[in-house]
């Protein structure tokens, strides 16, 4: 009973198999996991099936469910093109643009820069996604991306900004209570933030010629604005971009002559958008936003 199949179900089908749980299910689609749960039953009905088998653990795919999960995923692609075909046919600087960032840039550098655009074109409205995870652009978990590496999604259309420069900083108040490094090598006898999982800030000091190992760090974070707090607070000595660090009051930039990696800055839209009107002037006004940070 094909004819009672709809796209809706479809949804239940492909959010339940990719996340194995009613319950993460229904966070990712809003709905309620009862709703979802009737769904899941419906389709099953429709399809004459059983697609999950329940567990202790939440749901798992039938061999049956397996089978289907890519035709499945085929659909869902099928309806984000034209979803995104449509789209990009939108003439006027009036509607939704969604936009994700790192935490970091998001929370310190686009503000201004979508207040301005505010102003300037009153007609969008703005959805800013801060993460450090990677959106699908091509299903339309945001319209435009500001990354630190290059996006490689087939049908994106990217352009680098530039290079953003990372230097190292001490808060004031760490520094007037223990004696100021006079060289790199001087790094391993203080208090040193650094991340907990990213391998990034030793392998950046490593780059730069610092033999860094996880045993300097003495206080850890990866949630980069939570990190950035620490190290003004002066729980140690830590990294930032160097735009940011150098005009955050009470904020020493030590060792600016040290080669430390900088990081690339990349726009991303799905191609079929980068066109549309109140996309392109988004990403004009991140692009003009970004300037001051980058080289």
């Amino acid at each position: 009973m094909l004819s009672s199949l709809n796209w809706s179900l479809v949804q239940a089908f492909l959010a339940v198999a990719e996340t194995g749980s009613l319950s993460e299910a229904a966070r990712r689609l809003k709905r309620s996991q009862p709703t979802l749960g009737r769904q899941i039953q419906r389709i099953e009905k429709s399809l004459g099936v059983e697609l999950f088998q329940r567990h202790a653990r939440g749901l798992e795919l039938t061999q049956t469910g397996a089978l289907l999960l890519e035709p499945a995923q085929n659909m869902r692609a099928a309806a984000k093109a034209l979803e995104l075909a449509a789209e990009g046919q939108d003439t006027s600087l009036e509607g939704a643009v969604r936009i994700t960032a790192s935490e970091f840039v998001a929370h310190h550098i686009l503000p201004p820069a979508l207040a301005r655009l505010r102003q300037d074109a009153p007609g969008i409205n703005l959805t800013l996604l801060p993460s450090n995870t990677t959106e699908n652009l091509l299903f339309r978990e945001a319209d435009i991306a500001v990354r630190m590496y290059r996006p490689d999604q087939l049908d994106v259309v990217t352009k680098k900004i530039g290079e953003i420069g990372v230097g190292i900083f001490a808060s004031q108040s760490y520094l007037a209570r223990t004696k100021k490094p006079q060289a790199p090598e001087d790094l391993p006898e203080h208090d040193l933030v650094g991340y907990h999982q990213n391998p990034l800030i030793i392998e950046g000091m490593r780059a730069a010629g610092i033999p860094a190992d996880e045993s300097w760090f003495t206080v850890k974070c990866d949630d980069q604005t939570v990190y950035w707090e620490l190290v003004r607070a002066g729980c140690g000595i830590g990294f930032s971009q160097t735009s940011i660090g150098i005009n955050t009051p009470d904020m020493v930039q030590l060792f600016p002559e040290l080669p430390i990696p900088r990081l690339p800055v990349w726009l991303a839209v799905p191609k079929a958008l980068q066109h549309t009107p109140r996309v392109r002037h988004v990403w004009n006004a991140l692009e003009e936003g970004l300037k001051p940070h980058v080289s």
